[in-house]
């Protein structure tokens, strides 16, 4: 792998200068930090950018100020944990997205595992609209913010884990194997979920992002924020709207993407949106 810029990471994450030996601290204060600044998104699905996911390219996109989905972001966070001298393991694990569809590993999704000060933490940046902290690795009902989430034993997966999200959440449920694994074991999935017009990110364009109080999820030209107080829903119906909000509410400004090709998102976005609106009740 090529180096990589930590100092230009730090500084997306709004952490320049932070430093220190690997505690829980250290551990909570990144993650906070990365769900809060970086974006889940899958922009590149849209515009059939193969968007790779080795950790260095990673890094370097998230520096340049775009976001990624999970085998981006766990991949790139992965390697500035260990950069700070955490253990770090890399499991196969598959995001159930919805509850009549089957559990298990489906490799659609790679989670991670830290040993820090005795203890094992589940650690997650790339689920979207998932946890704002590492969640202990031990059976138990996890609350953070306006969200609860569970851990339980998989009972599809020998030996491995489940994590059962908050009852509003975008997905279910996310199973994975103990098993360590490297990330170019998820090198078939991801060309997959990028390309295949079967794949939901090719079908619809989303963006999430968690913080303290709540998510925000962009899905099409639909805003929601979910918070406490609910759930507020807001219809991006121009232009401008839409890449204003992924500027402001995901820090997302696309200054990588050229004219051309924000009008190609804007319009395969839109027309996406119109289709499902106006598509036949069933």
């Amino acid at each position: 792998m090529r180096s990589i810029d930590v100092r230009g990471y730090l500084v997306r994450l709004g952490l320049a200068g932070i430093s220190g030996p690997p505690s829980t601290e250290l551990l909570f204060a990144l993650h906070r930090a990365h769900v809060e600044r970086v974006s889940y998104e899958a922009l590149h699905a849209q515009l059939g950018d193969p968007a790779s996911i080795d950790p260095a390219a990673s890094i370097a996109r998230i520096t340049a100020g775009r976001g990624g989905y999970c085998y981006h972001l766990n991949g790139a966070f992965a390697v500035l944990l260990e950069h700070f001298g955490f253990p770090v393991v890399r499991h196969r694990a598959g995001v159930q997205p919805r509850f009549e569809d089957p559990p298990g590993v489906l490799g659609n999704h790679m989670a991670l595992t830290v040993h820090c000060e005795g203890r094992d933490w589940l650690v997650d940046v790339g689920l979207g609209d998932g946890f704002h902290e590492p969640l202990p690795l031990r059976p138990g009902v996890y609350d953070q913010g306006p969200f609860s989430y569970a851990l339980v034993r998989s009972d599809v997966v020998p030996n491995g884990w489940r994590f059962t999200h908050d009852r509003r959440g975008a997905f279910p449920r996310m199973d994975f194997a103990r098993e360590p694994v490297t990330i170019d074991v998820f090198a078939e999935k991801h060309a997959w979920l990028s390309t295949s017009p079967e794949s939901s990110f090719v079908r619809t364009c989303v963006a999430l992002r968690r913080d303290v109080k709540g998510v925000d999820n962009l899905t099409g030209c639909v805003l929601r924020r979910v918070d406490a107080a609910g759930e507020t829903v807001t219809q991006l119906l121009t232009e401008s709207d839409w890449f204003a909000a992924l500027a402001d509410v995901f820090r997302l400004t696309l200054t990588d993407l050229a004219p051309d090709e924000r009008r190609t998102l804007w319009t395969r976005v839109h027309a996406a949106h119109v289709r499902r609106e106006t598509a036949p009740a069933t």
